[in-house]
């Protein structure tokens, strides 16, 4: 009987032991007994570009919701790592496979760069987190232009191609170049020939107001700031339809200027590839929430975000169509590497 007790006390404690592995109980950062993960260290969220971009805004306005509203576990922030049009930035986070402590801002770059052979690494080498906004490109000229509206420009576009030069912050082929190309396409516009100007250190915005290009191709809030200033007018935006909130209000779509055609710039968290999916839920969810508050709402209104959230598995299956779009617009663009 001794004999016997001693391998029942054996048996249960190899028991507990395998039960525990399976939980996760006795690992820093995995899931507990309940299948729920927290950070166990402060959280980095890469914003893939330089200060002041539609990346960097977003992550920031992230982090700030996050640590005013005491969403997280642990403190995040964000580190810029610009170059490369993103890949840079991509890199460093492939580079942290499994590591659920280190996230970014990602958009249609991470869909384009690598279209354009410009980057060894794509949306599919990362976990989807969630969408978070859907946002909107701007067609900026300075305060004085000659164009009056979207017509007046592309009308000269399409006597010459060459007539105006378009300022992006991001590479050829990328997000701010190929927005305007959509639009010019439909506008009858020889888009072959358009002189875009790629200023990747966030300087689009410079060159258009010291007179060194004619037209910025950017985001919302990079478009914003400097309209409710006085200094630019907005000449088109991608929305669908004009949209609600102080200034954006203002800025007349493509469509209704006779130009058919939209571009939604959307914006998601990416994580570092094979993320453990109770880290991801537990990221989702906490979107999720943020999207709901006060803070973040009305820093999306002041920009003119509209909310966009997607699961992780819904923001997966939407860059995979996504990419199938663009890698023919990258093509009829005659871009295809």
């Amino acid at each position: 009987m001794k004999v016997n007790k001693w391998l029942l006390g054996i048996g249960a404690i190899s028991l507990a032991l395998v039960t525990a592995a399976c939980t996760g109980q006795s690992t820093g950062g995995k899931s507990g007994a309940s299948g729920e993960w927290k950070p166990k260290k402060p959280i980095e969220m890469i914003a893939p570009a330089g200060a002041g971009g539609g990346w960097d805004t977003t992550a920031r306005i992230i982090q700030k919701t996050m640590d005013k509203e005491k969403l997280l576990d642990k403190p995040m922030a964000v580190v810029n790592k610009p170059g490369g049009g993103g890949a840079v930035g991509w890199s460093y986070v492939a580079n942290k496979k499994g590591d659920p402590h280190t996230l970014f801002v990602t958009s249609p770059p991470i869909l384009f760069v690598p279209l354009n052979g410009q980057s060894k690494v794509g949306h599919k080498d990362f976990t989807p987190i969630a969408g978070v906004i859907a946002d909107y490109g701007a067609f900026v000229v300075k305060k004085d232009a000659k164009w009056k509206n979207i017509g007046d420009l592309m009308g000269d576009l399409k006597k010459n191609p060459q007539a105006a030069s378009i300022v992006g912050d991001s590479s050829p082929g990328s997000m701010d170049h190929m927005q305007f190309v959509k639009a010019a396409k439909k506008a009858g516009v020889e888009v072959k020939k358009l002189k875009y100007v790629s200023m990747q250190d966030g300087g689009g915005m410079s060159a258009l107001l010291g007179g060194h290009v004619d037209v910025y191709s950017t985001g919302l809030a990079e478009a914003t700031e400097q309209a409710r200033a006085g200094k630019v007018k907005v000449l088109a935006i991608t929305a669908e339809k004009r949209l609600k909130g102080e200034t954006v209000s203002e800025f007349p779509t493509l469509k209704e200027q006779g130009i058919d055609d939209s571009f939604t710039v959307w914006r998601g968290i990416m994580g570092p590839p094979n993320m453990e999916p109770a880290a991801v839920k537990y990221y989702e969810q906490k979107i999720k929430k943020m999207l709901a508050t006060d803070e973040w709402k009305a820093q999306a209104n002041k920009l003119g975000w509209e909310e966009g959230f997607m699961t992780g598995e819904e923001f997966g299956r939407h860059m995979d169509k996504e990419y199938k779009t663009f890698a023919k617009l990258i093509k009829e663009a005659g871009l295809k590497h």
